[in-house]
């Protein structure tokens, strides 16, 4: 169920359902009496590696209908590359509480921006090379650290240099894939040889969530691109917004009082 409502999620907003599959799975590690100083890496480095499959399968429903900017998608990806490693390495030196509570405090940051964000300015032209390399590093380490497809930034730096929305949409959904190889092989290595991690796991990654999420993800990620091209999506953002507040503030409970 988790990865299916992901999966339509990344391709209607391009979001990569990572805001959805990290406090989620975090949950469900704690139900499971994983070991609480990993549940955090665990749940970021898991929800990384599903948004391998999530990500390949939103970008190709994208494509078919002329909605990735290759061009800008190959110019971010550069940047994106280093920052996924970078944010792999903050993750596991940050510590999880302190982790859930970054992680809570952006998807508020996400819900406001979705709600009350500004629209781009009428003279402001596309993104030059050099911001998207700049910007694909930004992208690249906060996704990786928090375990997020890039969307929910991605979108929204298109959208401000008045790339079309769908089309915003459409690339990040393509961007998703290189931050979710890199963050997730980066979960693997750095997880490593740690004490107390779950039977199935490759460093920070654990293989039975990969799999059920992914192959429900997959099957929702067209669902979600179709319904992007077809519904008002003003009032989806606010139910969205609405949606990843609560989210947001689980999480910063959870950091602050363990619950």
């Amino acid at each position: 169920m988790l990865g299916l409502f992901a999966g339509v999620v990344a391709g209607l907003l391009g979001v990569g359902g990572g805001l959805i599959v990290v406090p989620i799975l975090a949950t469900l590690f704690t139900s499971q009496g994983f070991a609480s100083q990993h549940l955090m890496q665990l749940a970021v480095g898991t929800s990384l590696a599903t948004l391998v499959f999530t990500s390949l399968s939103s970008m190709w429903a994208h494509h078919r209908r002329g909605a990735v900017n290759w061009r800008l998608m190959r110019q971010l990806s550069g940047g994106i590359v280093l920052g996924g490693w970078l944010g792999a390495v903050l993750a596991v030196w940050l510590g999880g509480l302190l982790l859930a509570g970054l992680f809570g405090i952006f998807e508020l940051l996400v819900a406001a921006h979705m709600v009350f964000g500004r629209s781009p300015a009428p003279h402001r032209s596309g993104p030059g090379r050099l911001r998207n390399l700049i910007a694909g590093v930004l992208i690249g380490a906060v996704s990786a650290l928090l375990g997020i497809g890039g969307g929910t930034l991605t979108v929204p730096y298109l959208v401000w240099h008045k790339v079309d929305v769908r089309q915003a949409v459409g690339t990040s959904a393509a961007c998703g894939l290189p931050i979710a190889l890199v963050g997730a092989l980066g979960f693997a290595l750095v997880g490593w040889g740690q004490a107390d991690l779950p039977v199935g796991s490759s460093g920070y990654l654990y293989w039975p969530a990969v799999f059920a999420i992914s192959i429900t993800s997959v099957l929702g990620a067209p669902i979600g691109a179709w319904l992007a091209h077809r519904l008002q999506r003003q009032r989806l953002k606010s139910i969205f917004a609405g949606f990843v507040a609560v989210l947001g503030v689980f999480m910063i409970g959870k950091s602050l009082f363990g619950f």
